[in-house]
């Protein structure tokens, strides 16, 4: 019996809906995905990656993970976990162009030990994005796949995203007008705010020299954050992939191209991070965080260590 398996099938559980209620009472919806930062290193810091405007302005925030025995997931059993100041518990990227932020899990995680269950979780890290060596090999059309939660949409039943398959419209390795971003040619809706773009060659693919080669090539290239729409008087607008999924009467049309930021922009959030890491030894394990988390430092931040 073989024991192929198909790549993709763990990456779907790589990424997590973030459903967000506003100050005015409204909600909307993007996309995220754990990833680990310095995975290699003894101080790890383990995190959701999202847009900056998929939290903006949220004072809850709440995702579903799920259940896992044996190391496999239990597709059907969910638990749902609530973020309270959610917007104020992110890190937003330090350039203030770049929409990435990133919530760090470690308080997420002692509220998972605490429950008594084993969920089934599976993190990025630097070693899944794709090298500069392997950008340099890639030709301007690529094969992608998103995975996300188009609309909202998602299978509630079995707690699993929506994959949507495309290819690269400009090369992932170029910065597109001058920013660390490239463009996609994929159907993107509301609510794939945050979903991770990933170089998808299963079976076969062609070599930087046009050689038929087999076997997989699967790499993070980067983050959704918006896309171009056409307007009714026909001028082409850019915008925020948009979070809020409710019913409006609009005129705006989707292209299906996205703009992805470039993963190596992950890498900025590392110097933020070990800030974090880094804090006064004075702190007690046993007093409240200085994040505002309301958790006890040792249950927080000072988990991360």
């Amino acid at each position: 019996m073989s024991d192929f398996k198909h790549p993709i099938e763990e990456l779907i559980h790589s990424t997590v809906r973030i459903e967000c209620v506003l100050a005015n009472g409204a909600t909307s919806t993007g996309s995220g995905y754990f990833y680990v930062f310095f995975e290699s290193e003894d101080k790890q810091v383990p995190c959701i990656v999202t847009n900056k405007h998929v939290v903006n302005g949220a004072i809850k925030g709440s995702i579903s993970l799920t259940l896992a025995k044996d190391n496999k997931p239990l597709l059907g059993q969910m638990k749902t976990f609530e973020i309270n100041d959610f917007e104020n518990q992110c890190i937003p990227h330090p350039e203030h162009n770049v929409d990435l932020a990133i919530f760090p899990i470690a308080p997420l995680l002692s509220q998972i030990e605490n429950t008594n269950h084993q969920f089934h979780i599976v993190p990025l890290a630097k070693p899944v994005i794709a090298s500069p060596q392997l950008l340099s090999k890639l030709s301007t059309m690529e094969e992608i796949i998103m995975i996300g939660y188009p609309n909202g949409i998602w299978d509630s039943q079995h707690n699993l995203p929506i994959i949507r398959r495309g290819i690269t419209a400009t090369h992932p390795k170029l910065p597109y007008n001058g920013k660390k971003e490239f463009v996609i040619d994929a159907a993107c809706f509301p609510g794939s705010s945050g979903s991770p773009v990933f170089l998808a060659n299963i079976g076969s693919f062609l070599d930087e020299k046009g050689a038929l080669c087999a076997g997989n090539r699967v790499a993070l290239l980067g983050t959704l954050y918006a896309g171009p729409i056409r307007k009714a008087t026909g001028e082409i607008e850019v915008i925020e992939a948009p979070t809020d999924t409710k019913a409006i009467s609009t005129t705006d049309i989707m292209i299906n191209l996205g703009y992805v930021i470039q993963a190596s922009k992950l890498d900025d959030f590392e110097p933020l991070l070990k800030n974090i890491l880094e804090q006064p030894k004075a702190i007690s394990r046993n007093s409240i965080c200085p994040c505002g988390s309301g958790e006890k430092y040792k249950y927080c931040c000072g988990k991360l260590k």
